[in-house]
């Protein structure tokens, strides 16, 4: 079981900040150069910002023992080691408290999420194409995971989720 212990510093803010306002050139296969429009709407992390100082994962205490069976079973299922398994988990289950957040911002640009586990666990967030590419670590303030840290990426792909709605069904 490997697992690294290190300290997560300078969380709570922006990790990666797509420029406002600038006209992007892609070039073709023809050679010809074609200009897109800017994105429109830009995530405002400060508003999304819970103000909580990042824990010490490798000291963390965690809601789940690293040998309970749900921790073993999500270990086996994702494939990872289970002190990845009982963070992810443990992440993965307070998600919502970020997500929340941002689709307060993004209302009917937001198409879909999904939430991504590796070694790094993130909150992927699908919009409609005018929302600028973005990243954030957001720092979780939930008792439950209080100071874990949920990245979060801006994914402006208009993908929208396969699952579903209550009371369909599949052809």
């Amino acid at each position: 079981m490997a697992t690294a212990g290190w300290a997560l510093v300078g969380c709570d803010q922006p990790t990666e900040v797509a420029e406002p306002a600038t006209e992007q050139a892609a070039v073709s296969s023809d050679g010809t150069a074609q200009t897109s429009a800017p994105a429109a709407y830009t995530i405002d992390w400060s508003s999304v910002a819970s103000g909580e100082k990042p824990a010490e994962r490798s000291t963390y205490e965690y809601p789940f023992a690293i040998d309970s069976q749900n921790v073993l079973d999500y270990a086996e299922y994702f494939d990872m080691d289970t002190a990845t398994a009982q963070h992810n988990l443990t992440v993965s289950m307070a998600s919502n408290e970020a997500l929340s957040k941002v689709l307060d911002q993004l209302s009917e640009r937001y198409t879909s999420h999904e939430i991504i586990d590796s070694e790094e666990i993130k909150l992927v967030i699908h919009t409609t194409p005018d929302v600028a590419a973005s990243r954030y670590d957001y720092v979780l303030t939930d008792d439950f995971a209080k100071g874990l840290v949920l990245p979060i990426v801006i994914q402006p792909d208009g993908k929208k989720s396969e699952a579903k709605a209550h009371g369909e069904m599949a052809e």
